[in-house]
């Protein structure tokens, strides 16, 4: 994802250790822009899970939610008298662990 890892982690604490249902209730209402892309792999995750192991989603929480740094998207722009800017973007690798209660 491209956001930055301090913000990121800033929705992940208020998830950690919550059940399912109200995970998807705060990630909803949260006023972040990062609440969104962690709203989207909390639904992978689930999705996974009752797939492949066929573990009911209501039953579920979030055993482990972490935020880990990843590369940097390196970027030029223009500026003045022919010469360039580095710009660098964030981004970072969003982990979500489900478990039955």
């Amino acid at each position: 994802m491209c956001m930055s890892v301090f913000k990121a982690r800033r929705v992940i604490d208020q998830i950690r250790g919550r059940s399912y249902e109200d995970t998807l209730m705060i990630l909803e209402l949260m006023p972040y822009r990062a609440s969104y892309p962690i709203l989207k792999v909390v639904y992978s995750a689930a999705a996974s899970a009752s797939h492949n192991m066929g573990l009911n989603e209501a039953d579920s929480y979030i055993r482990r939610a972490e935020v880990n740094a990843g590369p940097f998207v390196k970027k030029l722009r223009p500026r003045a008298r022919g010469r360039s800017y580095a710009i660098k973007r964030s981004t970072c690798h969003i982990t979500i662990v489900l478990q039955i209660k």
